[in-house]
């Protein structure tokens, strides 16, 4: 029996799970009136994706994989194309 099915896949992007963390948080804070963590979950929550206050802290520090679903519709709450998050 082979070990092949143990080995874990490791991220070689500085550790993050996500490209667009980052500049989802500089769009937040920089959003006037300037946005909470939890003011966009409810954004995101108002268009169907069920994410919470922690669930955007951690794609913001890169903790969390970030779906398409979920890029699509942070492109739209920023009103910026889906590249300028990547």
């Amino acid at each position: 029996m082979s070990n092949r099915g143990a080995i874990m896949f490791k991220n070689k992007n500085n550790g993050r799970n996500n490209l667009c963390g980052e500049r989802i948080k500089e769009l937040r804070t920089a959003s006037l009136p300037k946005l909470s963590q939890r003011g966009l979950a409810d954004k995101m929550q108002l268009i169907g994706i069920d994410v919470d206050k922690n669930a955007i802290q951690r794609i913001e520090c890169g903790k969390r994989f970030v779906t398409d679903i979920e890029l699509k519709a942070f492109s739209e709450i920023f009103n910026v194309g889906i590249e300028e998050l990547l």
